[in-house]
């Protein structure tokens, strides 16, 4: 059976190859694999379970061998193709007036394919620009349009927990996040506090998401009105990893209080809705006067009607007298 790894190549892209048992490969080494029509090199990241891939182990890249000094000589001598790549591309890419932003261009090892990667807005139509690289190049070129979060990935950097960016250290697929895992979080929706280095949503914010959820089991919400024992009061916020409300009490006081010390009391909360009444004896006397003068009106209204009515039965009274007549 054949050993799997993922290798991280210069430009930052990851892939999954196989390797022979017989080849003694380690993280960190540099290794050289064989995909479709090309030879590249790239490093060992880790190794991986093959009975959890979701493609079959002989599709994937096969290693040929670890990379001797030779295959790092060449891959020294791309290097210098790279940036000349990258200064022609961009200079292209200025006189057809595209909207993007080169990253890094990666050389194969054998020289057959060059991959040059950018981020842009939308959609951008380089074909013009990839006939004209064909042409100054004289080698297969392909162009790969990657997101904020892979751009951030490849460029690396610390987060704010003091560790290596995940996209960076071991993340290879995005997951959906949104804001409403910050909401349940409890987590100030600031950009500067539910946003990463890329500048959209922390992708921290999924795979916590599930331990928070547990943690709001039983613990009360924002806002909910409670029994403590300094008295009745209204939660105004809450720590979940600590488990503990804070309530402002009717005095204006805020304590903090364990969540197995306060009682719900849910015949204080503001129940307005369709079919309701609010029971709440604090509601506002501008609520107050507007149905007073609702009620005023639907009155005044009974009353004309009620005087059209009768004056109508009058004109009716009378007609009838003078016909008899």
């Amino acid at each position: 059976m054949e050993r799997v790894f993922l290798l991280k190549l210069e430009n930052g892209a990851t892939l999954e190859a196989r390797a022979e048992i017989s080849l003694e490969i380690s993280p960190h080494d540099k290794c050289v694999f064989t995909r479709d029509f090309y030879t590249d090199m790239g490093e060992v990241c880790r190794e991986l379970d093959p009975t959890k891939l979701k493609v079959a182990v002989p599709t994937l890249p096969q290693i040929q061998r670890i990379a001797t000094p030779e295959d790092l000589a060449k891959a020294e001598e791309n290097q210098e193709k790279n940036r000349t790549a990258m200064a022609t591309t961009q200079t292209l890419v200025e006189q057809l007036g595209l909207e993007m932003k080169l990253i890094n261009a990666h050389s194969s090892l054998d020289g057959k394919l060059m991959t040059i990667q950018f981020s842009a807005d939308g959609r951008v139509d380089f074909r013009e620009l990839i006939k004209e690289l064909t042409r100054a190049r004289c080698s297969r070129i392909e162009l790969r349009q990657i997101g904020v979060r892979d751009e951030t990935g490849i460029y690396g950097g610390i987060g704010v927990c003091g560790q290596t960016l995940c996209c960076s250290r071991f993340l290879k697929e995005f997951n959906s996040i949104n804001v409403k895992m910050a909401k349940e979080q409890d987590l100030s929706l600031t950009p500067a506090t539910i946003s990463g280095a890329c500048g959209r949503l922390k992708c921290c914010l999924k795979y916590e998401h599930d331990g928070y959820t547990e943690l709001a089991k039983g613990m009360p919400r924002k806002g909910e009105y409670c029994e403590t024992p300094d008295g009745p009061g209204r939660i105004t916020d809450r720590n979940l990893l600590s488990r503990k409300v804070f309530v402002t009490l009717e005095n204006g006081n805020v304590n903090q209080y364990p969540a197995e010390d306060i009682k719900i009391s849910h015949n204080q909360e503001k129940r307005v809705g369709p079919g309701k009444k609010n029971n709440d004896p604090r509601r506002s006397n501008n609520q107050e006067t507007g149905e007073n003068n609702k009620k005023n009106r639907e009155n005044a209204e009974n009353r004309e009607h009620k005087n059209r009515r009768s004056h109508d039965s009058d004109d009716h009274s009378n007609g009838e007298t003078e016909n008899s007549k």
